[in-house]
């Protein structure tokens, strides 16, 4: 029998806000997304993107439809385990870097650690390891975010994401407060992140560049996905183009 290699499956999912003025934030969105799939979502301001991530993360409920996560359907778990699944499974990076601005970068790695009940040696060797990884030297682990520069900033943003070691990452305009080179640096960052761990990724940019970092792009507009364009193969020099509109 074959095993799905499905991680995330959203069916018809809305979510409306509002009373006498309704509004539809998601408006029937389907989508999937595969295990170690980078999937970059694009759209203008209000088009739901952002909604559509915390749906994923079970941090707002759909009015209708489901969300289904590595088998586990979100409106069936309690309010309990979905935190227990966000803290496991799901990690998080944000444009503003959300870093707790008295804890050393140490600290705010090892800040989800605290909730695994891991020994100390544990948490201090996952830190490092991690810190190593998203390329922080040393010399900078005992710093403070403002004595940090905004690329260092979400470096340590995305060694917190990643360490509880989840099998999905959103990243919400991870790039949106970083100069374009710096940008780049963390989208290198990602995409090593991606092929080398196998992570799966789904990451909404407002920038088109970015976008090409994605195995496929969706598009949004009002609440709704209006279409999906999938990349082609990487280049020698590691570029992405797209290729088919789907």
């Amino acid at each position: 029998m074959q095993m799905s290699t499905s991680l995330l499956s959203l069916r018809s999912v809305s979510k409306i806000y509002g009373t006498s003025l309704r509004h539809a934030v998601l408006e029937a969105v389907h989508l999937e997304l595969s295990i170690g799939e980078f999937v970059t979502i694009m759209g203008p301001s209000g088009s739901g993107k952002s909604t559509l991530l915390n749906v994923v993360a079970g941090l707002d409920t759909p009015d209708s439809g489901s969300v289904t996560f590595a088998g586990q359907d979100l409106a069936k778990l309690s309010d309990d385990a979905r935190s227990d699944l966000r803290l496991r499974e799901i990690g998080f990076v944000f444009q503003a870097f959300n870093l707790f601005p008295a804890f050393t970068v140490e600290e705010n790695v090892s800040w989800p650690l605290e909730f695994l009940n891991l020994g100390k040696r544990e948490v201090r060797s996952r830190v490092g390891r991690i810190l190593n990884e998203v390329g922080l030297r040393e010399a900078i682990h005992s710093r403070r975010p403002a004595e940090l520069s905004g690329g260092e900033q979400q470096r340590v943003a995305l060694a917190r994401a990643l360490a509880t070691s989840p099998r999905l990452l959103l990243a919400d305009e991870p790039t949106g407060n970083l100069d374009s080179k710096t940008g780049q640096a963390v989208l290198d960052l990602l995409r090593a992140l991606n092929a080398e761990r196998g992570l799966t990724i789904a990451m909404v940019t407002h920038n088109a560049f970015a976008a090409t970092y994605g195995h496929r792009t969706v598009e949004m507009i009002d609440g709704k996905i209006i279409r999906e364009v999938r990349a082609a193969l990487q280049t020698p020099q590691g570029e992405r183009s797209v290729s088919a509109v789907i």
